[in-house]
């Protein structure tokens, strides 16, 4: 309702005093991308929908840009942020562009994919178009303990990479066979938006590596060197509105499980400060990956 009347005054105002400035509405996706809003900065589709939904519903809009700076996280979180990017994108008939930040990589990169065109700075890292799972081993730790494992299961493979059991290689051949397939879904979503801008070796370009932004260029994973700024004015020109939207971040106290009213940490219990502070260390360590 509020879109419709901000629309009927925007259109009383053309009509009264002729066409306003280029509009370009700014949506800044940045931080992890995974569900369950753990991390301080966090993106899903459920915490960014209000923002992109609002930002195509713009009277007078010329453009939506995406802000990203992103380590990835959630291939399905990410693939369903792109989707709803592109659905409103088409229903709306709104050209797309993405700037890439400090870092767009793995499903920040796939982000980007939603964009018709994606700009970095030269020293922007880019890409790490691939699939990555990790864990421990605790099996001789906990014999060394004197802990005795139990594990019942209805399933012969319920209890898959358990990390308290010896690695069984059928459990690895499986994970390795369910990675490819989301690598493959990754690749032909890069192909499908990028399709004859890619330059590079395939090979190389999927192979889960990461690029400069100049680098990137040269490989049709981007589109040129730029800030949104300076893009965005020499295309609509210097009077051009931005319209900023952006994720709210949590407050510090809710990010260490305090004076929240979130269930992931229980309420603001003290008792789940140490979730927090764990959570806290994850966050970090996955910037900490591409040295940022």
């Amino acid at each position: 309702m509020a879109q419709e009347i901000a629309k009927f005054f925007f259109s009383l105002r053309r009509r009264f005093f002729g066409d306003p400035p280029p509009r370009v509405a700014v949506v800044k996706l940045y931080g992890i991308i995974a569900a369950g809003g753990r991390f301080r900065q966090n993106l899903s589709l459920e915490s960014v929908t209000s923002q992109i939904e609002h930002a195509f519903g713009t009277p007078g809009l010329s453009a939506v840009a995406l802000l990203i700076n992103s380590p990835g996280g959630s291939p399905v979180q990410s693939a369903m942020i792109c989707k709803r990017i592109r659905d409103l994108a088409r229903e709306r008939d709104v050209p797309v562009l993405a700037f890439a930040e400090d870092l767009a990589a793995s499903g920040g990169y796939m982000l980007a994919l939603a964009a018709d065109e994606i700009f970095a700075n030269e020293s922007s890292i880019v890409g790490s178009i691939g699939v990555v799972s990790s864990g421990f081993g605790f099996k001789e730790a906990i014999k060394k303990l004197g802990i005795e494992r139990r594990l019942y299961t209805a399933g012969e493979s319920k209890a898959m990479l358990d990390a308290f059991q010896d690695e069984d290689a059928k459990d690895v051949t499986r994970l390795k066979e369910i990675q490819h397939e989301l690598h493959e879904n990754f690749k032909k979503l890069v192909r499908d938006r990028r399709g004859k801008r890619l330059k590079g070796l395939r090979s190389r370009i999927f192979s889960g590596e990461v690029f400069t932004g100049a680098e990137a260029v040269k490989m049709g994973l981007i589109d040129g060197i730029g800030d949104a700024r300076t893009v965005l004015r020499a295309r609509f020109g210097n009077n051009v509105k931005l319209r900023m939207f952006a994720v709210k971040k949590k407050r510090l106290g809710a990010l260490f499980g305090l004076n929240s009213t979130s269930s992931e940490f229980g309420g603001g219990d003290l008792a789940d400060l140490p979730r927090g502070l764990l959570s806290a260390v994850e966050e970090r360590l996955w910037w900490n990956k591409f040295g940022l």
